[in-house]
């Protein structure tokens, strides 16, 4: 994986995109290395994992706008699979994922972040979907999320006008859940990923799965999605050790995801 880095912190995977010379654009081969990475954490291992970007410029600055400029209809299209295929396998992937926005989140960099299950970012971060700019639209999930996250109204305002917003907008927007300076935002992001890994895992997981699932659905499917999911906790190890902790009144807990 030559664009992609992961570490191992304890419980808490840390991966980087590691092109800092093109502020870690994204071409297919940082896609594909950025599914090789995801497709080989050790779930059984790894509790929760923060993705950012190398350096404290990018994030990622967006798709690589070198390899895009002469696709064809089929090839773009093609492109845009790939890479919503890899965000959806982020996004759905089975432990909780924080991306730590370390400066420029534009095009595919903002719909990375969003297929992520938390973003924070630091003082300098630039969040926009500046596609229609460039007489594309976005092709990595943007139009979906976006909408979801910040609500449709002010999302086609900013994919309409092009229009880039620094971080405390993003902050107000409810894009991004906190906003740091740039040495705090990686202590910060592992302190919440270890906040998550001292929890019971099977329960993470499945909570993480009842909040997706359920917000496809109407509200009747999704509350039958989380019952299924909370019964699917129960006569767990986890659930055994998680309760009895509690009665007992111990604060250390043995979660072993089973």
């Amino acid at each position: 994986m030559g664009f992609v880095r992961f570490d191992a912190e304890g419980a808490v995977g840390i991966v980087t995109i590691d092109r800092p010379k093109a502020l870690n654009a994204l071409n297919s081969e940082v896609l594909s290395d950025l599914e090789a990475c995801f497709d080989g954490i050790d779930t059984n291992v790894i509790r929760a994992v923060v993705l950012t970007g190398s350096g404290d410029k990018s994030f990622v600055a967006g798709a690589d706008i070198g390899e895009m400029s002469n696709l064809s209809v089929a090839e773009g299209e093609a492109f845009g699979k790939k890479g919503n295929d890899v965000f959806r396998k982020i996004e759905t992937f089975p432990v909780p994922v924080i991306a730590a926005v370390n400066g420029f989140a534009l095009g595919g960099g903002c719909e990375l972040a969003m297929s992520c299950d938390i973003r924070i970012c630091s003082e300098n971060a630039v969040f926009g979907q500046p596609e229609v700019g460039l007489g594309i639209t976005p092709g990595f999930g943007g139009t979906q999320r976006l909408a979801r996250i910040i609500g449709i109204g002010m999302a086609k305002q900013l994919i309409f006008t092009a229009r880039n917003i620094k971080a405390q907008e993003a902050l107000r927007l409810g894009l991004v859940n906190a906003v740091y300076t740039s040495e705090e935002l990686m202590v910060q992001a592992k302190k919440m990923a270890d906040a998550i890994a001292v929890n019971a895992p099977i329960a993470v997981r499945a909570a993480k799965k009842a909040v997706n699932d359920g917000l496809q659905v109407d509200i009747d499917k999704a509350v039958a999605i989380e019952e299924k999911l909370f019964g699917s906790c129960f006569e767990t190890h986890d659930q055994k050790e998680g309760m009895g902790a509690f009665m007992e009144k111990r604060k250390e807990k043995n979660f072993t995801n089973s």
